[in-house]
């Protein structure tokens, strides 16, 4: 089989989903794909904020450093994801780190140039928009969770997003693939990785979940929720 074109992708990133073979084009001719190996940056907190990026292949997480240098995750981006989005805002500078969680394939396009496509193109423009609040909201609940919920209650919460997001339902059952190390949990949820295997052991243990470094399975979705108190 041939290597993918970088059009072939923009054609199955389901935001481009209603433009025609004209405007695709269009867009092919003002993007760029590069490929980023896992670990590496793809931008830092204070690079300017120039361009927005379509996840083709790979995960990325978006981070903040505190003053005394402590890591947290806000986001994971998996692929068909945007990010970097807030550049159209008129954000002038970044105000996280994008960091690729595995080898990582993306397409890149100038504020400039994706404002004045998205102009032209009203019902991407709508879809833009729609993402930027749903995004705003998803940050407002995870600082929520870490204000107010303890540990077990973040590291739950935390499962339950990552099943509602990449999670596929067999039978009883949630598989989600891949699953995340201990170590990027534990940014996500301001917990010390020791807290979180606790955690992860003990749901184990009374079967709710299983997993490996492969999977995570969610057996009792039910308990999971009354855990982090949210009703079905």
């Amino acid at each position: 089989m041939s290597e993918k074109t970088k059009l072939w992708y923009l054609e199955n990133f389901n935001l481009f989903s209603e433009l025609n073979d004209s405007n695709m084009e269009i867009l092919n001719n003002i993007s760029r794909m590069r490929t980023v190996t896992k670990s590496q940056p793809i931008y830092f907190a204070h690079d300017p904020s120039t361009s927005i990026f379509f996840l083709k292949k790979g995960r990325v997480k978006l981070t903040r450093t505190s003053p005394d240098g402590k890591e947290m995750i806000l986001a994971l981006i998996n692929a068909g994801e945007v990010f970097g989005e807030m550049s159209i805002l008129e954000e002038q500078d970044r105000t996280d780190f994008a960091i690729a969680l595995d080898d990582c394939l993306i397409c890149a396009i100038s504020k400039d140039d994706f404002k004045s496509f998205i102009e032209k193109n009203p019902a991407i423009n709508n879809k833009i928009t729609r993402l930027i609040g749903l995004r705003l909201r998803k940050y407002s609940k995870h600082i929520e969770d870490l204000v107010f919920k303890d540990a077990t209650g973040r590291v739950v919460s935390f499962i339950l997003t990552l099943a509602n997001e990449q999670g596929k339902k067999i039978g009883d059952e949630i598989f989600v693939k891949p699953f995340l190390t201990h170590k990027d949990i534990a940014e996500l949820t301001a917990c010390s990785r020791q807290t979180v295997n606790f955690i992860l052991t003990d749901l184990r243990q009374k079967n709710i979940i299983n997993f490996d470094r492969k999977k995570l399975i969610i057996n009792k979705e039910d308990e999971l929720r009354k855990l982090a108190g949210v009703l079905k």
